[in-house]
């Protein structure tokens, strides 16, 4: 007993280390995923045919293909000799797109993210009533007015409740990251599973970790859906 408690003691700063990147590629991530989701969603809603067009085909992409193959594209498929010999063509300077591990986890995560982010706000503006634009542009508002000031603030609301799936996830999805050499919590247990062999004390322990995290996070946006609430609307998204 005494021996186990030394061991956990001395792995726990390293999976400590571990778990803050975890959190933070997390929450970046999902940031990035916002920028990206957000203006993908209206372009899907309220754009041109052509704007409405590249959105599908970007929702679809990034939905319809693994995230570890977007992983490796990025992270390896970028830095390809041919084009970086590209690059230099173009006048622009080699190795620009040779992104650090972290890097490409970001960008990675944070694109596949977009896509369904994008969707779950396209579900919540259609979820409004199609007579509150029609109401709004009769009280004299412009259309980018009352998308802003109408329609925003109520699916602003409606997208917690499939949002907080996404971020349940995402921290879930962090753990394929060590494949590029980040040392995330994940990460950083196969490397104490490789130095050690303990992967019968490792895996479950830490597997627990993820769990409470997800749990606290579904606690958390599930007080945060209760106050926003909007009484008689609902939105049914789910992740696929």
């Amino acid at each position: 007993m005494t021996e186990l408690a030394e061991f956990w003691e001395m792995i726990w700063p390293e999976l400590g280390r571990g778990l803050v990147i975890t959190l933070r590629l997390s929450t970046g991530s999902l940031l990035i995923g916002l920028l990206i989701g957000f203006p993908i969603a209206l372009m899907r809603v309220y754009g041109a045919r052509w704007m409405k067009t590249l959105a599908t085909i970007y929702v679809d992409l990034l939905r319809g293909t693994p995230l570890l193959v977007q992983l490796f594209f990025i992270y390896y498929g970028l830095a390809d000799p041919n084009i970086n010999q590209l690059l230099v063509r173009l006048g622009l300077p080699e190795g620009l797109l040779v992104l650090e591990p972290l890097t490409a986890a970001y960008l990675a995560l944070g694109c596949n993210s977009g896509a369904y982010q994008a969707e779950y706000l396209r579900g919540a503006i259609q979820a409004i009533d199609a007579g509150q634009m029609i109401a709004a542009r009769a009280l004299g508002l412009s259309r980018l007015q009352a998308i802003r000031y109408i329609i925003m603030p109520q699916a602003l609301r409606l997208v917690i409740a499939p949002w907080s799936n996404e971020v349940a996830y995402m921290v879930k999805y962090t753990s394929v990251v060590y494949i590029i050499a980040v040392q995330d919590l994940f990460g950083e247990t196969r490397r104490i599973m490789s130095t050690h062999y303990n992967q019968m004390t490792m895996l479950p322990f830490v597997g627990m970790i993820y769990l409470v995290i997800v749990l606290l996070i579904t606690w958390g946006m599930g007080h945060l859906e209760q106050h926003f609430h909007i009484p008689g609307l609902q939105i049914d998204v789910e992740r696929g």
